[in-house]
């Protein structure tokens, strides 16, 4: 156990290494290639983010665990709808973009009511409705695609950033690499301790597995907050939502059918609450809040205890 508790300690530690890397790279990326940060959050961040919950998934489909691969991206999408956006509000107030109000909010509730219908007809998903996901992970890539390309235009408002190419995507490669390497050490030690208490492997997925997967999102996105990327942070946690829905479960459920059993209604329900919830205070003043930031956190504390209570 004392191996365990150090390696968690070790895995927590690399994460926070690798975030600020990342960090720094993917915002002088976005000024290189003259896009915005939204954009660069929303893409390249998410993706390099959402790398632990794709291991973890796809490990757990190997496995044979449905409910662990399912309740890893929703207990993860939770968490970053909640956590990582309440975090970093509760750090520096965030201005929301007005694109995330009016295409990436409503394009995350989109894949959390699809993943929600596909699963709750017959307790599973299918090949066919994996395919269908990874094909609205191709319409969003592109809407996506588009948004940069008129960013591109608007180069003008970009600052310029003088950081070479090269260390820039040296920073990201070496940011992701520690985000995964550090998380994968930190989600296997802390599902063994949790293990040693018996605790059923959806609970495990939905909590240690979820939390674990979105330590990279979490330090990411405060870390850009900090450092006054708001729309890095926010771009962060929404757009590793979409890919964990989108991308993750459509690839792991293509290559197996996943059989999910052990996901109450409460969870579904915080899943596309949480993202309601999200949408709604971001429209008060077009920004979130400390207060608000409070509310999302205090919203997943309470779904917190009510799962380890049951």
């Amino acid at each position: 156990m004392l191996i365990e508790i150090i390696l968690i300690v070790v895995g927590i530690a690399v994460v926070l290494w690798g975030a600020d890397r990342f960090t720094d790279g993917a915002s002088g990326l976005a000024r290189r290639l003259k896009v915005s940060e939204l954009v660069i959050g929303l893409t390249v961040v998410a993706l390099g983010t959402s790398l632990p919950e794709f291991i973890v998934s796809f490990m757990s489909v190997l496995r044979g665990s449905g409910d662990m691969s399912v309740g890893n991206v929703v207990g993860s999408n939770i968490f970053n709808g909640l956590v990582v956006v309440g975090c970093s509000a509760i750090l520096i107030n965030l201005k929301v973009d007005k694109a995330l109000l009016r295409r990436d909010i409503p394009l995350t509730l989109v894949a959390s009511v699809l993943l929600l219908a596909f699963v709750a007809s017959d307790n599973s998903l299918s090949r066919v409705e994996a395919v269908v996901l990874l094909a609205f992970f191709g319409i969003y890539s592109w809407v996506t695609y588009r948004v940069a390309m008129q960013d591109r235009r608007a180069a003008g408002e970009v600052k310029e950033e003088t950081t070479p190419m090269p260390k820039l995507l040296l920073l990201i490669a070496v940011g992701i690499a520690a985000l995964v390497v550090g998380g994968r050490v930190l989600v296997d030690n802390a599902a063994a301790v949790a293990r040693e208490f018996h605790v059923s492997e959806s609970v495990i997925g939905l909590t240690i597995l979820a939390a674990g997967t979105s330590l990279p999102e979490l330090v990411t996105s405060m870390v850009a907050a900090r450092k006054g990327s708001e729309g890095l942070a926010l771009g962060n946690a929404l757009g590793s939502n979409i890919f964990n829905i989108a991308f993750v479960l459509g690839i792991c459920g293509s290559v197996s059918p996943l059989t999910v059993t052990d996901i109450t209604l409460v969870d579904w329900g915080m899943l596309v609450g949480s993202t309601l919830l999200l949408w709604l205070l971001a429209w008060t003043g077009k920004k979130l809040n400390r207060g608000e930031g409070t509310v999302l956190v205090c919203a997943y504390l309470a779904y917190l205890v009510w799962l380890l209570a049951r």
